[in-house]
C-alpha cells in the first residue's frame, strides 16, 4: 500500500513558514555547504524539486525515485501560482485542496474541495509510488490520521510565529525515529515512522 509522507522543513519551534508563509529565512550555511545539502536531498529525493528548477539542478531526465503523487493545500499551492507556475510538480500527479480556489488553473492539477482524508484514502489503494504531502500546516493536521512517515528537515532558526508544522485539534500521535543525519550546515534530517 501506498504511503503518505510529510515532506517537510520546521524551524526550531515547529514553523512551516513565517505568518506571510516566507521561508527564505531558512539558514543554508555557506556556498559549499549549502551545495553538498541540496545535491544530498535532490540526489534522493528529486521529485520534490519543482520542474522549472529541475534542469538547472541537473535533475530535468531524473526519473521519480519514491513519490508519484503531491498532496499540498492552497497556502502551498499560492506562491507557485502568483510566479505564473500553474502545474509547480509536471512530473507528479499533482492536488490542491482547496475550498476557495474553485477551478483549477491548470488541467495538470486537480483542485479537491472535499474531504482531504478521502482523497488521501482513495490515493493510498491505487498502485504506484507514494504520496508526497507537501504543506501546508492545517492540511497536515486534517491529514494526521493518515499521515505514514515524516521526513523533517530541523534548520537551526527560532521563527517566533507563522505556519505550524501540524495545525489542528489536540491530537498526540506517536511516530519513532528511523534514521537520523546532520549537515555541515547544521540542518539535520530525521525520518520518522507511525508507530
Amino acid at each position: 500500500m501506498r504511503k503518505l509522507v510529510y515532506y517537510v522543513a520546521v524551524t526550531l519551534d515547529g514553523y512551516i513558514a513565517g505568518p506571510r508563509g516566507e521561508y527564505d529565512f531558512y539558514p543554508v550555511g555557506d556556498a559549499e555547504q549549502a551545495a553538498a545539502y541540496a545535491g544530498w536531498t535532490n540526489e534522493r529525493y528529486p521529485e520534490t524539486v519543482p520542474t522549472a528548477m529541475r534542469a538547472a539542478r541537473g535533475l530535468a531526465d531524473t526519473p521519480n525515485r519514491r513519490f508519484d503523487t503531491v498532496v499540498m493545500g492552497s497556502g502551498t499551492y499560492r506562491p507557485a501560482l502568483d510566479a505564473g507556475l500553474t502545474s509547480p510538480y509536471a512530473h507528479l500527479r499533482q492536488y490542491v485542496v482547496s475550498r476557495t480556489l474553485g477551478q483549477s488553473p491548470d488541467p495538470e492539477v486537480t483542485v479537491v474541495d472535499g474531504d482531504p482524508l478521502t482523497l488521501v484514502r482513495d490515493l493510498k489503494r491505487e498502485e504506484g509510488g507514494d504520496i508526497w504531502l507537501c504543506g501546508g500546516g492545517r492540511l497536515a493536521g486534517a491529514l494526521l490520521p493518515e499521515v505514514d512517515e515524516l521526513i523533517i528537515k530541523s534548520y537551526p532558526v527560532v521563527a517566533g510565529s507563522g505556519i505550524p508544522v501540524f495545525a489542528g485539534d489536540f491530537d498526540p500521535t506517536p511516530f519513532a525515529v528511523a534514521d537520523r543525519r546532520s549537515f555541515a550546515n547544521d540542518v539535520t534530517i530525521t525520518w520518522f515512522t507511525r508507530r
